[in-house]
């Protein structure tokens, strides 16, 4: 991973570095240009960073997005980026198969800060991602993280059981669909099939131990039903909030749920 933009990026002092809102562009080990932003803890120095990955259709800039990063850096420093395909990064989705790479050079250039914690949170394919992230770079120091949150993810693959998932496939799989999410949804998707298919967050949560694990649902989420959570957590040493009355990822996220969630990547080394 390396980064390209004006300025100092990578120092060992966090106290040297929290002076303001950073943006970059940050290569990914297969070479894709993805754009990031950190901004330091806003109530002194933090020595956690939390790395936020959005979900599918989303982007740096979106509303959800700046609005999460907002309540976490409340409590922590906070690296946001866009994934491939997505915003102002380069390449195309793979709708959470590469996007793994992405997740690792954004948690490698917040390591670079200096801080002692890098925590990651996903949403809905973000969420898929930040499991299989942390299943996948448990040995690799620079690119590991020491927590992770999952919300609103999927479990398992190619799941159609509501209508709003037969309608992701659609965008996804045909060609007229992949128009839509250019033009209409500013998301260009790969038309290859996956080859092979990747580790499923579900095969992915039992490999995470000992990071501890948070999964976090909507009991009226219109994409995943609750049978999702239930099977991550079952896999695994996870641990579980079924949320009342939210809907799906990071619009559904409210101002109360991201700061329990901030406190818990924040604090859960202490439990």
């Amino acid at each position: 991973m390396s980064s390209e933009a004006e300025g100092p990026f990578h120092t060992s002092d966090v106290s040297l570095t929290a002076v303001g809102p950073r943006r970059a562009i940050l290569r990914t080990d297969d070479g894709v240009r993805i754009e990031a932003v950190y901004e330091p803890c806003t109530t002194g120095v933090c020595d956690t960073a939390i790395v936020v990955a959005h979900g599918f259709t989303g982007s740096v800039d979106r509303p959800s997005v700046r609005r999460a990063a907002e309540v976490f850096s409340q409590r922590a420093a906070v690296v946001t980026f866009s994934f491939r395909g997505h915003g102002g990064s380069g390449g195309r989705s793979t709708v959470g198969d590469r996007e793994v790479l992405d997740l690792a050079a954004a948690v490698e250039w917040a390591r670079g800060f200096g801080h002692t914690r890098v925590v990651t949170v996903g949403f809905s394919m973000g969420g898929s991602v930040a499991l299989r992230h942390a299943a996948m770079h448990r040995g690799r120091r620079e690119a590991r993280t020491d927590a992770v949150a999952a919300v609103s993810a999927p479990a398992r693959w190619y799941y159609r059981g509501t209508a709003p998932m037969r309608r992701l496939h659609w965008i996804v799989t045909r060609p007229i669909g992949r128009l839509v999410g250019r033009y209409g949804l500013h998301t260009r998707i790969q038309p290859e099939v996956w080859d092979p298919v990747p580790l499923s967050p579900v095969e992915s949560v039992p490999l995470i131990a000992p990071t501890p694990l948070l999964i976090v649902h909507g009991d009226r989420d219109p994409y995943f039903p609750l049978d999702h959570p239930r099977m991550l957590a079952a896999a695994s040493d996870a641990e579980l909030w079924l949320e009342p009355g939210m809907g799906h990822a990071e619009n559904a996220a409210d101002a109360g749920l991201l700061g329990r969630l901030a406190d818990w990547l924040v604090e859960e080394r202490s439990r």
